[in-house]
């Protein structure tokens, strides 16, 4: 064990849990815990958007599936989950900003009923398990990683979940955006530092090379074959990140949280494109690993791709840039975790909870202490489902991949529909829901590896659905 590296990165956590705690003082009120009362700024919003996004599967899942695949195989992430970012900040920023909601599921309720706004906001925080659980699951392996197989993944995901469970559970909103615009900072600059040492190594000798090693093994191949089954395998895993995840509390709550409707709109956009832009970065400094250590990947590659460059930067660079690295690293895997933790905590207490509770414990002080009790039995769950995954040989990037079906098939064309098309109606939203969640069930049991993806069928099912119970229900 690296005990001068173990050290720093204790120390790194340490302040992460320091500025949570500060964060808490800022909250008075549950607008203070779920939207910072509507008070952040441009670089905060660019910042929790960015750095929300770029998560555990950036920096460890995608590189994996690039080598194991080739770029075609990250076409859910980053390109999915980057054409949702500015899709929600180019078409359905503005419209909710105005509406002054707190959560997604009060627009489900403001524009249906009630019914359709607890059915949504289950399927809304039930996606959040597998995200919330590839975080925790990244930071298992960072600690095993550190500690040379001292802490076991499983005790590491307990750790991990812990720290970033203390500090959302008292500062909510405030705790996730001033640690958030930390950690971003520590994630470019680390991984910038990173890049050019990488760079200067002579197996490496800059970016170029890399790209061209990279070309010359077919890794860029990006679109699929011209057949029915490999076209819509593509569209489908495109449009699952692409659409589910605009009907998203945390993407929702980044934009809610800004100071005015222009932040709301460019804060999202930008965040998105710097996350398409930066996710490239890993990718580098993976393949360079390659390079640098054939035998050290393809050993990785046969066990676990996800380990290469951690393995790398542990085996071969100088102590400082190993501090650098795992330092970013965690900022990476934090953020998303604390913003991820929160959503869903918020949905359940706000939208669920909310209408069964007495007028007594609707008061601020009460819902406040009942909403960081979601918390943790939301955090409970993520570290059961991680643990699971561990068993079951689940990647970080499917983790990922499969969080965002539930919301394709039934919240996606709702949120559209409500929108923009004044017929949409009750009938047709609940049509939409019944018919998206069972053809993705139903497909899931029968054909989930068929030619049409069960999420994808669940996302037709669902636009006949509202089409159908909109045009001939009662308006």
């Amino acid at each position: 064990m690296n005990e001068t590296l173990l050290g720093f990165v204790i120390l790194y956590l340490v302040v992460s849990i320091g500025v949570g705690v500060y964060a808490a003082t800022r909250v008075r009120t549950v607008d203070d815990y779920y939207t910072a009362g509507r008070r952040l700024g441009m670089p905060i919003v660019i910042a929790m958007v960015f750095a929300t996004w770029f998560g555990a599967e950036t920096v460890l899942g995608i590189p994996g599936t690039f080598l194991t695949e080739n770029l075609g195989g990250t076409i859910s992430d980053p390109f999915g989950a980057s054409l949702a970012l500015i899709l929600f900040g180019l078409i359905f920023a503005r419209p909710l900003y105005r509406m002054k909601l707190l959560t997604l599921g009060d627009f489900y309720r403001t524009r249906f009923n009630r019914p359709v706004e607890v059915v949504m906001s289950l399927a809304i925080a039930a996606s959040y398990l597998g995200w919330v659980a590839a975080q925790v699951t990244a930071l298992g392996l960072v600690f095993n990683v550190l500690s040379a197989g001292d802490i076991s993944k499983d005790l590491g995901i307990l750790i991990g979940a812990g720290v970033v469970l203390i500090y959302t559970l008292y500062g909510g909103m405030w705790s996730v955006a001033l640690t958030t615009f930390f950690q971003m900072t520590i994630i470019v600059v680390g991984l910038l530092r990173i890049s050019v040492l990488v760079g200067q190594l002579p197996e490496v000798d800059g970016v170029a090379p890399v790209i061209e090693h990279a070309r010359a093994a077919g890794k860029f191949e990006f679109w699929p074959e011209m057949k029915w089954a490999a076209v819509v395998t593509f569209v489908a895993g495109l449009f699952t990140m692409g659409f589910g995840s605009i009907p998203q509390q945390d993407v929702f709550q980044r934009a809610n949280a800004s100071n005015t409707e222009r932040v709301a709109v460019w804060g999202t956009v930008i965040g998105g494109v710097a996350y398409l832009i930066f996710a490239a970065v890993p990718l580098y400094l993976t393949y360079s690993a390659t390079l640098v250590d054939p035998q050290m990947a393809a050993t990785m590659l046969e066990d676990d791709a996800q380990l290469i460059l951690p393995t790398f930067v542990g085996t071969h660079l100088p102590l400082y840039a190993q501090v650098v690295f795992f330092g970013a690293l965690l900022s990476v895997i934090m953020s998303t975790a604390s913003g991820t933790l929160l959503a869903p905590s918020v949905t359940i207490s706000e939208n669920i909870l909310k209408g069964w509770l007495s007028e007594r414990q609707l008061d601020d002080r009460h819902f406040l202490w009942i909403t960081r009790g979601v918390v943790v039995v939301f955090s409970t769950l993520v570290v059961l489902y991680a643990l699971w995954s561990q068993e079951s040989e689940t990647t970080i990037h499917q983790m990922v991949e499969n969080a965002y079906k539930v919301t394709l098939a039934t919240a996606f064309v709702p949120l559209v529909a409500g929108l923009f098309w004044k017929r949409a109606n009750n009938m047709g939203a609940g049509l939409s829901i019944v018919l998206g969640f069972g053809f993705w069930i139903g497909m899931e049991f029968i054909d989930p590896e068929g030619a049409l993806p069960p999420q994808f069928a669940g996302f037709i099912a669902s636009t006949v659905g509202m089409v159908a119970g909109s045009m001939f229900g009662r308006r």
